[in-house]
């Protein structure tokens, strides 16, 4: 008797599906310490056989990736009292340039480097909005909640804040999209935002995706047996 391989690749396919929830689940909470990051979320979709037909066939649904849609609303501010420390309140992510290309960031712990500019925490330059780096000569300088840059009694820049469409984190707190201009937003100096997630949720999201893994695996192994001895019937 020949066996049936398909409700078993059903059952690994969702088993495939809970591991990548369990990684997404676990980046969450890896990052919550991260000033600026965003939860991500991993959708799934039902994709239907069409070759089998009738009602049997109705059941021969696989899970399978869908998208990993990042959740950009905002996140807590946490009170540094570090001049150096920014936090945008609304749209908009800071344009940072690093050595293989341009990047946006909601982290604003910022630093100044040995040349005497203002960096990321990857040593990526920060640029204004005429995509300049941003030297820091006085110690106590001031940005507006606007992000107009003052400097010994003068305006010396703006920080450049966009919008961004179609929004994917990269890594190391960066994310890519469309750009799109927006007035929509407020430069906390001294604040970080904090990620925007709820870990005690998150590791209760983890055990969940642990168990479902659980859960395909052993029906799996409970299919295979049965198939087994179902041969074995078939050949006595």
């Amino acid at each position: 008797m020949a066996i049936n391989f398909q409700p078993i690749y059903i059952l690994a396919s969702g088993g495939e599906r809970a591991t990548e929830q369990l990684d997404t689940t676990t980046n969450n909470i890896a990052n919550s310490n991260t000033p600026g990051f965003k939860k991500l979320l991993l959708r799934e979709m039902s994709q239907k056989i069409p070759e089998n037909k009738g009602k049997v066939g109705d059941l021969l649904v696989f899970p399978r990736f869908m998208d990993s849609p990042v959740l950009n609303f905002q996140g807590p501010l946490i009170k540094t009292e570090n001049n150096l420390d920014l936090a945008i309140v609304g749209d908009g992510f800071f344009t940072v340039e690093s050595a293989i290309g341009r990047y946006y960031t909601r982290n604003g712990h910022f630093s100044i480097n040995q040349e005497g500019y203002l960096v990321d925490v990857n040593g990526a330059y920060v640029l204004d909005e005429n995509f300049r780096r941003i030297q820091i000569q006085d110690s106590k300088f001031q940005i507006t909640p606007k992000g107009e840059i003052y400097q010994n009694g003068q305006i010396t820049g703006r920080i450049r804040v966009v919008n961004l469409q179609n929004l994917q984190a990269v890594g190391s707190s960066y994310y890519q999209g469309q750009e799109q201009q927006t007035t929509n937003f407020e430069i906390k100096q001294g604040y970080l935002e904090g990620a925007n997630l709820n870990v005690v949720k998150e590791m209760v999201e983890m055990i969940n995706n642990h168990r479902r893994f659980d859960i395909y695996m052993n029906l799996a192994k409970s299919l295979d047996m049965l198939e087994g001895k179902v041969n074995e019937i078939g050949k006595a």
